[in-house]
């Protein structure tokens, strides 16, 4: 094992994207991460394409760098290995509401008397102190809940409409791997453990206010919600001739270099709403129409290779299908083949970061249902009879040897 989270066990009792992810990424930089799911197993198992039953593509995923084991904490027998498991951990990871874990015996105050220093970090819908704290929660819930879909209406969609990625769960993925990290320098300082919520509500909130906040700062506020550029109807790819080019004209000097690479440096210069980035962005939804109307009339190529030579910063307009033939991608490496125990060849995107010392690296590949179960209760010290009679009594299943 590689990275800065090396002799750091995470238990990763999450399921879908948000927990997984986050997991993935201690995983990635050295954790070991043992991801523990219940007889019925994680529900992204089933979804995508796949090769073999269990093994879906979006699992694939966000599942590597880890160990996998079966435990069912609502049977006595698993209850006492999950517990056991528990003991030898740093952090425990989970991604259902607080009460849940509680009924199944897991909530803090259990954990902490078997593992004092243990770092108990939830990743759930929202606050537990407000009418809200037993809700149900998903990626989409919250961005409807936060304003996202109102505020892509807002920027020029027909109707509200959900951002098509799963911005939340992987931003609150991220959140939690920070909070890990410090969680675990503050223990490395002090010795003690302590509990973590990391609600998906108040954590996007935060993060799209720091946006948007904008004269809500101030009291009594002194102007609107909202940050214009963002908001700009006209904030989208230039459509070129033959195209679209991605090109962020922002700051003085690309505004001017930009008119000036066309020939036309009178418009910056004569009109007042180029003065300053204040002033343009009060009036950036016209600027950009003024641009868009100017970028018909070159070749999506041509405006590449003057916008570079202008240092105007500008990328093509990629598709999930052409990303994969990106060269600087290609150079970097950033896409692997590895071949699957089981699912054979398959693609991943690698640690996208570099570290000049503890590099994390892609550890295993996801695991099988219950592939690391027998493994792991047996470096707990269970005997291989006392495995076989939780296998009997349904509180662990072991995959077979392939």
């Amino acid at each position: 094992m590689s990275g800065p989270l090396v002799g750091v066990r995470v238990i990763d009792m999450t399921t879908v994207l948000m927990g997984p992810y986050a997991a993935q990424l201690m995983g990635d930089m050295g954790a070991d991460v043992i991801k523990v799911e219940s007889p019925q197993g994680d529900l992204v198992r089933d979804l995508g394409p796949m090769q073999h039953p269990r093994m879906g593509a979006l699992y694939l995923h966000v599942n590597r760098s880890k160990r996998g084991v079966v435990l069912d904490a609502k049977k006595p027998a698993g209850l006492a290995a999950a517990l056991k498991l528990i003991a030898t951990a740093d952090v425990l990871l989970y991604n259902v509401r607080p009460q849940a874990m509680s009924r199944l015996g897991l909530g803090y105050d259990d954990v902490k008397k078997i593992n004092p220093k243990i770092l108990y970090v939830g990743t759930f819908g929202f606050g537990q102190n407000g009418q809200y704290g037993n809700k149900p929660a998903f990626d989409d819930l919250i961005q409807g809940a936060i304003g996202l879909p109102s505020l892509i209406q807002q920027a020029g969609s027909d109707v509200p409409r959900y951002v098509p990625s799963n911005i939340v769960d992987r931003t609150v993925g991220l959140y939690a791997v920070t909070s890990v990290c410090a969680a675990l320098f503050h223990r490395e300082k002090t010795g003690r453990g302590q509990r973590i919520d990391i609600p998906m509500f108040e954590t996007m909130l935060s993060h799209l206010l720091s946006d948007h906040i904008a004269g809500q700062t101030f009291d009594p506020p002194n102007g609107p919600v909202g940050y214009p550029r963002l908001l700009a109807p006209e904030r989208r790819p230039y459509k070129t001739l033959n195209g679209y080019v991605c090109a962020v004209i922002y700051t003085n000097k690309q505004w001017e270099s930009f008119f000036a690479a066309i020939d036309r440096l009178t418009i910056f210069q004569n009109d007042p709403r180029f003065v300053d980035l204040n002033t343009r962005t009060q009036h950036i939804n016209a600027l950009q129409g003024l641009a868009a109307k100017i970028f018909l009339e070159r070749s999506t190529e041509e405006w590449l290779a003057l916008l570079t030579l202008a240092d105007v910063p500008c990328m093509p307009l990629h598709t999930l299908e052409t990303i994969f033939d990106d060269p600087h991608l290609k150079e970097v490496g950033l896409f692997k083949w590895d071949e699957h125990p089981t699912e054979g060849r398959v693609r991943r995107v690698d640690v996208p970061t570099q570290w000049s010392d503890s590099q994390p690296v892609v550890g295993r590949p996801a695991p099988q249902f219950g592939q690391h179960s027998r493994e792991v209760l047996s470096e707990l010290g269970y005997s291989e009879a006392e495995i076989v009679s939780l296998i009997e009594q349904g509180a662990t299943v072991c995959a077979k040897a392939s």
